[in-house]
């Protein structure tokens, strides 16, 4: 499984990949969306991970920018990674165009039961954390 974590936090991007590469997963990592935006053009993932609060375009413009896309790659799944917590974090998400919401600081259990529940076809977008 390919995987996109586009977070401009150096420490969060290496704890999620530590936790990837225990299910076997491959990460590609982007420091900024416009670089994760790029890497999506250039790649195939299976899932991206998202932070919101990102220097430049942030979270929620960057998903916008994926599911408006002509093609097969509009419907990755996307699950914001984010350390935001307002009432309205989750409907901002999904009308976004997210399919899931984790809360940092990611704990790997609710990392992997997120993306099983996707790939398991619930795009329902509950909050963990």
């Amino acid at each position: 499984m390919n995987v996109l974590f586009i977070e401009d936090d150096r420490m969060n991007r290496r704890v999620v990949r530590d936790m990837l590469d225990v299910a076997g997963a491959n990460m590609a990592e982007a420091e900024n969306a416009e670089l994760g935006l790029e890497m999506i053009d250039r790649g195939e993932y299976h899932m991206i991970l998202i932070d919101l609060r990102m220097p430049g375009m942030d979270g929620i413009t960057a998903i916008r920018h994926i599911r408006a896309r002509g093609d097969e790659k509009a419907e990755v799944p996307i699950i914001v990674v984010t350390a935001d917590s307002g009432v309205d974090l989750r409907e901002r998400c999904l009308s976004a165009g997210a399919d899931d919401v984790i809360v940092k600081p990611v704990a790997m259990d609710q990392l992997f039961e997120a993306m099983g529940r996707i790939l398991a076809g619930d795009r329902g977008g509950a909050i963990i954390g």
